[in-house]
């Protein structure tokens, strides 16, 4: 039963790494060569749907790794799993602290209604989603290294 949930929770981290890289790495950059008005659109919605999902993703992928590291507690790869788990506390945390707050405005934003500074608050989320992927990335090799 531990082998299954230690797979479960690497391939549910390992998916959400992949999402994350993604949006960094793909979606982004092809809205990003939109004009400013489709821009604005395509990342509210983007806004919107991904941070319906992903509090959920970020806090169930801790839960598990949570269960993991006290259910294999007496494993070899456990302190691996705890430094894992302390990585997604991070990311979690600096997603609240950070990210969420220009994601709320972000999220409501129209051709219409984005303030002045929307590119700049577009580019400042965008380096704090770069942290974050670095953490998170870091979280899912430590957990394919207890793993092994």
């Amino acid at each position: 039963m531990l082998n299954a949930l230690q797979v479960f929770t690497t391939v549910v981290v390992g998916v959400m790494v992949g999402v994350e890289f993604s949006v960094a790495f793909v979606i982004n950059p092809i809205l990003n060569a939109l004009p400013d008005e489709s821009l604005v659109l395509g990342r509210a919605h983007g806004g919107r749907m991904l941070g319906a999902v992903m509090p959920f993703w970020y806090l169930g992928s801790l839960a598990l790794v949570t269960v993991w590291a006290v259910a294999g507690r007496h494993d070899q790869g456990t302190g691996l799993v705890v430094v894992a788990g302390g990585l997604l506390l991070l990311s979690v945390i600096m997603s609240i602290a950070l990210l969420v707050p220009i994601n709320n405005r972000s999220k409501t934003w129209t051709p219409e209604t984005r303030p002045a500074d929307w590119k700049q608050q577009m580019i400042r989320w965008d380096r704090f989603h770069y942290g974050r992927i670095a953490i998170i990335i870091g979280a899912f090799a430590l957990l394919v290294a207890a793993l092994a």
